[in-house]
């Protein structure tokens, strides 16, 4: 498989990397079949996070034996040099090693202040000095506060939501990274499913070689998919250039990603999924969302409390709860002209 240089890590990963975010929704077993599996092709760069629940647990459980072969990332939700150390030493032993070798700071808000001897930024440099972390990395759906984190100096990697149909202002970060000799991961990478073809998914990534998208793959076919692109790379041709300008067209409107970062719910919707549901409907096979269990799932919309929390924590600044109503009317009308 193709390599590149991950900034000024030195780290030398594979172009085609795990973002194991999905594999929380397998069973333990398939899990550490399907991580062995990549590391068996040749994939040796694995991306988490404490926060997705038990899946540093299935990294530890189907990689440990190899760990001197791979590079593992992880990232603390703390904002503090307290909460991260202690998120840090659970991850250290659910992954079954004593070090990582990037630690990312888990979408702040804003920058830590590096001279507040109490802040996250102070124990990523702690966990540095005491062995803990080989680098330090910074994560962000804001692309203000990701350009801040590569001008700041303070950070080895960049991880940001980047796909074909970003904005041309979100595209800038690839060469700013560049030019800071950052590490740039890319997440999202299709946007949260909504992007179906894999094929110009790859290829308009493949073009940036500082550019290493951790694709979130939770069963073996979507492996096997990817190895297949990573074996024989697309080009970038006018077809797939067609299907871009096709997706970008109709994705152009503000659009949950489904990052999860509006959850919990005090109404238990479920949001990444309903706030999208016109798209979803339109670009998946519909017949699932159709079903009872969904049309229970979708009502729950009505049960808003207008509580602010989800608008509040959108990375994208969307007015989720017009967003939740605006899917749900639609969603009926869609339900009732195939349902009668």
């Amino acid at each position: 498989m193709e390599t590149t240089r991950l900034g000024r890590t030195g780290l030398t990963v594979t172009r085609t990397s795990f973002g194991v975010l999905p594999m929380q929704r397998v069973e333990l077993s398939e899990a550490v079949r399907i991580l062995r599996h990549a590391y068996e092709a040749g994939i040796t760069f694995y991306d988490t996070a404490r926060a997705y629940t038990d899946s540093e647990e299935k990294i530890g459980a189907a990689l440990s034996h190899v760990r001197d072969h791979i590079v593992i990332a992880t990232k603390s939700g703390s904002t503090t040099r307290k909460g991260l150390l202690a998120d840090l030493e659970t991850s250290l032993r659910n992954l079954r090693t004593d070090h990582v070798d990037i630690l990312q700071l888990h979408n702040p808000g804003q920058l830590p202040d590096p001279n507040d001897p109490e802040s996250s930024y102070a124990g990523l440099l702690e966990a540095q000095a005491r062995g803990m972390v080989r680098f330090l990395g910074f994560t962000n759906h804001r692309r203000d506060v990701a350009l801040a984190a590569v001008q700041s100096g303070l950070y080895d990697t960049l991880q940001f939501p980047l796909c074909m149909i970003s904005a041309p202002e979100d595209l800038a970060l690839i060469d700013a990274c560049r030019e800071a000799d950052l590490g740039l991961i890319a997440m999202k990478a299709l946007s949260g499913g909504l992007i179906t073809n894999a094929r110009a998914a790859f290829a308009f990534l493949w073009q940036y070689e500082n550019v290493v998208p951790i694709w979130g793959i939770q069963r073996m076919g979507e492996l096997e998919e990817f190895l297949a692109l990573d074996a024989a790379p697309p080009m970038l041709d006018g077809a797939l250039r067609a299907q871009i300008e096709t997706d970008r067209k109709a994705l152009s409107e503000d659009f949950c990603r489904a990052c999860g970062y509006c959850l919990p719910c005090p109404a238990e919707i479920p949001i990444p999924m309903a706030a999208r549901m016109s798209l979803l409907l339109r670009r998946m096979p519909y017949q699932r969302f159709l079903k009872e269990d969904w049309a229970a799932n979708m009502a729950r919309i009505e049960n808003c409390i207008d509580c602010g929390h989800c608008k509040s924590h959108c990375p994208y600044g969307l007015d989720t709860p017009a967003l939740l109503r605006r899917n749900l009317a639609d969603y009926r009308s869609f339900r009732e002209a195939h349902l009668g």
